[in-house]
């Protein structure tokens, strides 16, 4: 099996999911409230918010959306940690 590459962006990415998932939190979503928002399994946001899936940009802003909320929002609370 091949070894997982540490990137230098992996600490960046863990600091995304949480705020991501307290974001979730704050609107008073389940996970399965919110894949279903965006045409998701529960297994895609269980995944992203454990960090074990990337997102992209795209699907940053459609979960932002689905709970209420803006990329901008989102970007400066991750600036304030």
């Amino acid at each position: 099996m091949g070894r997982t590459r540490n990137s230098p962006w992996d600490s960046q990415r863990v600091r995304l999911c949480k705020e991501l998932r307290a974001l979730r939190l704050s609107a008073g979503l389940h996970q399965e409230e919110l894949a279903m928002k965006l045409g998701a399994h529960q297994s895609f946001v269980s995944r992203y918010e454990r960090g074990e899936r990337r997102l992209d940009l795209f699907e940053v802003h459609a979960i932002c959306t689905a709970c209420g909320s803006s990329m901008s929002a989102l970007l400066k609370r991750l600036e304030l940690e």
